[in-house]
């Protein structure tokens, strides 16, 4: 007989510390140093145009309202639900304002208000639809984008509202404080505010935990349905406040103003996540998300580069980085 060799468990291989630590580097601080790559190649080209202080002004100012939109839109996709209806539910709640204040007479402030109410029910019917009635957020968001771009353009009847608007209503959209515009201020604090739910609250710890894994967390004690309501009204408001910015900032309302507002809130919240976290959304990330995308717009319309090329290049982006971060996931995983 043969001496019985002991048992011993199988390890999983190793990946050495050497090789992996500059691939961890790379996937944290990758789109970092992508953005300053962005930067470096735009200040080459357009030495003279694109570092002045009045172009990066622009860039800020212009991405103002994406961030607002972008910053809500994170909160919903921790969760790991989707967001489809911001770009028409800012677009409708542009026309509201606009119209309430136009041809209604009323003030800008209760108009605005009125606007934000819209911006929460649309949340709220997509949180109901998602969180209760057990539809997916795509096919839930995908239906109320189409309704609420129809309510937008059937509440104008197709038209532009840009008459009779109150001169006061310009502040918000193209007035400042000093040297800071008042969207900007705007955008620092709606970011601020979801960091801080997101990041140091148990309400934040609470949505990564439902990203992580729902059905857990239900076991666990955590009010799912609740929360992913909750996260649906924080994006409507969001998407809500960035259509009456822009309103302010056109000084008129198109009931398809806001509709791109998806697809680049998408991209930048796409491309946040893969940016110090492994694949995982968060809203710091997002707020570079938002400044690679105004920066590659803002150079690319320096440089002359044709507007559906630059559509182009928009898909291709979100294809990268969702790609990169579901490796990403997938890598922090295994690891």
């Amino acid at each position: 007989m043969t001496k019985e060799q002991p048992l011993t468990s199988v390890q999983p291989p190793q990946i050495p510390i050497k090789n992996a630590a500059p691939a961890l580097w790379l996937r944290r601080w990758g789109t970092l140093f992508g953005f300053m790559a962005l930067i470096f190649v735009f200040s080459l080209l357009r030495p003279t145009t694109f570092l002045t202080f009045r172009n990066w002004s622009n860039i800020i100012e212009q991405v103002a309202t994406l961030a607002i939109v972008s910053a809500m839109v994170t909160i919903v996709m921790v969760t790991g639900d989707f967001d489809l209806s911001v770009g028409t539910l800012a677009s409708l709640a542009g026309v509201v304002t606009a119209d309430l204040m136009a041809n209604r007479g009323w003030p800008v402030l209760p108009a605005c208000l009125a606007a934000m109410t819209v911006g929460a029910l649309g949340g709220l019917i997509n949180g109901v639809l998602v969180a209760y009635g057990g539809l997916s957020a795509f096919v839930a968001t995908l239906a109320t984008m189409t309704a609420y771009g129809g309510m937008a353009l059937l509440y104008t009847n197709g038209a532009t509202i840009f008459s009779n608007i109150p001169e006061t209503f310009r502040w918000l959209g193209q007035g400042s404080l000093g040297v800071i515009p008042v969207s900007v201020m705007i955008m620092a604090l709606v970011v601020f505010i979801a960091w801080l739910l997101m990041e140091q609250t148990v309400f934040g710890r609470q949505l990564y935990a439902i990203g992580g894994n729902p059905q857990a967390s239900y076991l666990a004690g955590i009010p799912v349905q609740r929360l992913r309501l909750t996260a649906f009204m924080l994006s409507g408001l969001g998407a809500a406040l960035a259509g009456i910015i822009l309103t302010s900032r056109l000084f008129s309302a198109h009931p398809q103003a806001g509709n791109p507002f998806m697809l680049n809130a998408a991209a930048a919240v796409f491309l946040g996540a893969t940016a110090f976290r492994e694949g995982e959304p968060h809203v710091l990330g997002t707020l570079l998300g938002v400044l690679i995308m105004g920066v590659l717009g803002n150079g690319m319309n320096i440089l002359g580069v044709n507007s559906y090329v630059q559509s182009i290049l928009t898909g291709m982006i979100i294809i990268f980085a969702v790609l990169l971060s579901s490796l990403s996931r997938k890598r922090s995983i295994q690891l």
